[in-house]
């Protein structure tokens, strides 16, 4: 994860340098809390372009991340 504004967080996808994922608070469980920046995260694609690579995601869980 790399960001985290009030509605959500921006995300890096592994093997898809190009895309910009957005988990939108709305598509996240509501017993947790928002993922911490640098946590990883596992989630399923609910909706997509193709133009501009942009994808939403509906988180399943996270973790925060190990050195």
């Amino acid at each position: 994860m790399v960001a985290r504004p009030p509605f959500g967080v921006f995300l890096v996808i592994d093997g898809v340098p190009n895309a910009v994922g957005l988990a939108e608070i709305t598509a996240m469980p509501h017993h947790m809390e928002l993922p911490a920046v640098g946590a990883s995260v596992a989630g399923e694609v609910i909706w997509h372009t193709e133009h501009n690579h942009q994808v939403k995601i509906r988180l399943d869980e996270w973790t925060a991340r190990t050195r």
